[in-house]
Order: C-alpha cells, then sequence, then structure tokens
C-alpha cells in the first residue's frame, strides 16, 4: 500500500517548448560610439597629451615672449628639424647608450645584492644597511668623485647612474620579496625547491609587481640623472647628449630648441613607459592575475 501511494505522488513530466530569444528583450546593452572611445586607455591618453598641447599654445602665445615660453608649434617645428638634419638623433644616441649601460650595471648589481639578501641573514642586514646609507644619497652629488676616480668620459656618468638605479631597485625588490605569503614560501618548500629555483620560480613570480615598480623608479632616476650630469659634465668623450643639447642652446639663447630638447626627454620618456613597461606589466602581472 505504501509503495503504491509513493507512485502515485510522483510528478508529472513536464515537456515545454523553447522559447525564442529575441522574447528576452535587450540582454546586453550595446555600448555608444562614445562610450566605446571612452573605454580606450590609449584613446585617453592622447585626448589628455594634446589638452595639454593646446594649453601650452595658448599660454605661450598669451605670453608672446619667446624668450620665456615659445609655442608648442615652434618647439615641434624645430625638433623635426634636429631629427631631419641629425643633430637631435645624434644627441639621443649618445645620452641612450650611456643610460642603457649604466641602467643595466645597476639591475644587475640590484639583482646580485637583492640574492644575497634573501639568501642569507647577513646579506639582508647588508642591504638594509647599504640602501639606508646610499638611497637617500642624490647620486649627481657624486659627481665631482666621480670625475676624479674616472676622469671625463663615459665612465663618470655610467657611475652616477649606477647609485642612481640600484637603490631604487634593490629596495623595491626586497620589499616585494618580504610580502610574499608564507603559503607560497611553504609551496616552494614542500617541492623542494632551495637557493636559486626558489628564488626564480616562487619569489620572483609573485614579488613581480614590486620588482617591475622598482624598475620603472630606477629608470626614472637614471634617466633624470643623465641628464641632470650632462647640464654640469657637458660633453662626453668628444660628443655631448640632450643635457648637452640643452645648455648649448641655453647659451646660445636658442628656447625654442631647449623646448626641443625637454620635449624629446619627456617623448622618451612617454614611449619607454607606454609601450616597453607596459608590454612587460601586460604579459606578466596582468596575465597572472596580479593586477586589474
Amino acid at each position: 500500500m505504501a509503495e503504491g501511494t509513493s507512485m502515485n505522488l510522483q510528478r508529472p513530466e513536464i515537456h515545454r517548448e523553447p522559447t525564442d530569444s529575441s522574447q528576452f528583450g535587450v540582454v546586453e546593452k550595446p555600448l555608444s560610439r562614445l562610450e566605446t572611445c571612452f573605454n580606450s586607455v590609449a584613446l585617453r591618453k592622447t585626448v589628455i597629451i594634446v589638452l595639454l598641447a593646446l594649453a601650452w599654445e595658448i599660454g605661450a602665445r598669451a605670453l608672446h615672449n619667446d624668450l620665456l615660453l615659445p609655442t608648442f608649434s615652434s618647439t615641434v617645428v624645430e625638433l623635426v628639424r634636429g631629427l631631419w638634419s641629425g643633430e637631435l638623433l645624434g644627441k639621443i644616441w649618445v645620452s641612450l647608450k650611456v643610460l642603457l649601460l649604466g641602467y643595466g650595471v645597476g639591475v644587475a648589481l640590484a639583482a646580485v645584492l637583492t640574492g644575497f639578501g634573501v639568501a642569507t641573514r647577513v646579506g639582508a642586514d647588508l642591504l638594509e644597511t647599504l640602501t639606508a646609507m646610499f638611497n637617500p644619497l642624490p647620486a649627481i652629488a657624486l659627481l665631482p668623485i666621480a670625475l676624479i676616480w674616472f676622469g671625463l668620459g663615459d665612465g663618470s656618468l655610467v657611475f652616477v647612474l649606477v647609485h642612481s638605479v640600484v637603490w631604487a631597485v634593490s629596495l623595491n625588490t626586497q620589499s616585494g620579496f618580504m610580502a610574499v605569503s608564507n603559503t607560497m614560501r611553504m609551496v616552494g618548500r614542500n617541492y623542494g625547491l632551495r637557493g636559486l629555483p626558489y628564488i626564480g620560480k616562487i619569489l620572483i613570480p609573485a614579488a613581480f609587481p614590486s620588482i617591475l615598480t622598482g624598475l620603472k623608479v630606477g629608470w626614472a632616476f637614471a634617466w633624470r640623472t643623465l641628464i641632470a650630469s650632462e647640464l654640469v659634465f657637458g660633453v662626453s668623450s668628444g660628443s655631448g647628449g640632450l643635457g648637452w643639447y640643452i645648455y648649448e642652446s641655453k647659451n646660445l639663447l636658442e628656447i625654442s630648441k631647449v623646448f626641443a630638447g625637454l620635449l624629446t626627454i619627456i617623448i622618451i620618456g612617454l614611449i619607454v613607459e607606454n609601450l616597453i613597461f607596459h608590454t612587460i606589466e601586460r604579459h606578466t602581472v596582468r596575465k597572472w592575475g596580479m593586477q586589474a
């Protein structure tokens, strides 16, 4: 009797015809052309740059004094003329050649110091002490000593560039390593990772956002230090870079060329930040889900 009752209580099967999706209405509202353009990061940055250039042009025309502030259009004309003649290209190459050398040596030295600091307690104490001592010291202040030690050549510039890079990169890298969670550290230990494999497979990927920040800060410090050193130091090995180009133009009262040199520095900085570092960030930090 109980079995028959349970069979009678079974629900009847329900068959429904599929509903046309057009009856659901708008599931996802399409973006307007203005909203689509606003979602483009490149377009937003381009608009900001255009507005800044427009403000520069209007302000310079209102001031009407080329010795104080040349117009943006005249600066661009001077920039194109310098690139076309090859003069500005030569200055850019001189600066970038020294910059890349000093930046590369500084990053390599920072990697060695940070690796030693992560591997041993003595190394950690050494890195913290050196960072506390030399990180507040302006690199340009070491230029007179560098001139005495290395003479009038690229060696002096490379020395101050290494100083400006190594401590910023080391400090950010060490902070990133210290912020790695104990869970990830234990995972690496459980897999038997020790020494360099442990650093390369566990610590570096987990700390890479801080490492990338250190690389950006080190690049900015090196770029500023190089231009300042060239303004003070002048010609290196018979030729000068962008800093010397600006200094010479100032002495000749060619203010449009001074601003063309400054604009070149800004353009190179934008290219490095938005092309090189942004590409690295997109293929590492964002790909790994560490940043939105």
